[in-house]
């Protein structure tokens, strides 16, 4: 079957070439699926698409045109694609639900331990010959107090971790796991306790009209001054600009982020030679408590293989006639195997 697979990454080709073993046709494309590139898509029964591809009404209707039938997403996120109109047009769609949740669950880790110790500092000090300490005292983590947003496979693999290093962990999910609450004596409160209590808050929600901003500068009005903020879920869920006001005013002591309400067109991409013309995450990089990395925190091997292997078997129970249990049924609602977007919604 001939499928084109835009925004192809360098990082994941050879993983989709293993995958596919010469069963389909796989077309790379660099670009990114919008209305001017889906003519790229002529000739194909599949397109696969990647966190920034554009699959709204006009794009759908173009692929239909060009007699794509069915869209096959090569993450777990779907917010980039109209499923009312993907259903109207009669488009099937496929997802991976779960590819690595240690992955990101580490990142966060990774996140909450460098701006905790300071790390990048320190290294950037070392290359300069600078082997002074002044500046770089962090805290222990031992009984600090960890909210965690979304308990689903990547939130509950974060209460795990940060159990081990000792510390009190509250959690904000509708759907409590009562696992997580005898294993690791993680107590399930509101939001607004969380954030009122947590010295680190780690979001792991999926976005919804509900979830969208559930960081806003009355939020964050509620926190410890100085609290740590991480997010490696969406973008979308932190209101930017509320997030910068609450560093200037030291109301946020340090914030990590791997996704960006804006990242579309930014991210993924080498903007070394460019002018950088979003101010907003130009403003976010001046701060030495501020740590930014580019929707990195799946990039394991292990995710990408298992991506691949999703892809493309969801791929050939399209052509089989057949179910994968990947599918996106209809409009707001996903497959059984759906974790964390059938269990959030604050």
């Amino acid at each position: 079957m001939k499928v084109a697979v835009f925004s192809t990454h360098k990082f994941e080709r050879d993983y989709l070439i293993s995958a596919n073993n010469n069963r389909h046709e796989l077309k790379f494309l660099e670009s990114v699926l919008s209305e001017d590139t889906a003519d790229l898509a002529a000739g194909h029964i599949a397109v696969s698409i990647f966190v920034n591809d554009h699959a709204s009404a006009p794009v759908l209707e173009k692929l239909k045109k060009f007699g794509v039938n069915f869209l096959v997403l090569r993450c777990a996120g779907f917010n980039n694609v109209d499923l009312q109109a993907a259903s109207r047009l009669g488009l099937r769609i496929a997802r991976v639900p779960d590819y690595s949740p240690h992955a990101i669950a580490e990142h966060t880790i990774a996140l909450i331990l460098a701006l905790n110790r300071k790390l990048v500092r320190a290294h950037n000090r070392i290359m300069e010959q600078n082997f002074s300490l002044d500046g770089l005292v962090g805290f222990d983590t031992v009984e600090k107090t960890v909210g965690i947003i979304g308990t689903g496979k990547i939130g509950a693999l974060v209460a795990k971790i940060m159990h081990g290093f000792g510390c009190r962990i509250l959690a904000f999910d509708p759907v409590p796991d009562e696992s997580l609450v005898n294993q690791f004596h993680v107590t399930y409160t509101d939001c607004d306790t969380l954030c009122r209590e947590s010295d680190i808050i780690t979001l792991h929600a999926p976005l919804t009209e509900a979830s969208k901003y559930l960081i806003d500068s009355d939020c964050i009005a509620t926190m410890k001054k100085g609290v740590m903020l991480i997010n490696t879920s969406r973008g979308k869920l932190v209101n930017t600009k509320a997030v910068i006001d609450g560093l200037k005013d030291g109301k946020i002591g340090y914030f990590g982020m791997d996704v960006y309400e804006e990242e579309d067109g930014l991210f993924f991409e080498d903007h070394s030679e460019d002018i950088l013309l979003d101010d907003t995450i130009a403003r976010l990089m001046v701060f030495q408590n501020v740590l930014i990395t580019s929707h990195q925190a799946f990039l394991t091997e292990t995710a990408l293989r298992n991506i691949a292997d999703a892809t493309v078997y969801n791929i050939d129970c399209f052509e089989n006639g057949s179910s994968s249990g990947n599918e996106i049924l209809s409009y707001g609602a996903a497959s059984q195997k759906s974790s964390s977007h059938k269990r959030f919604s604050p």
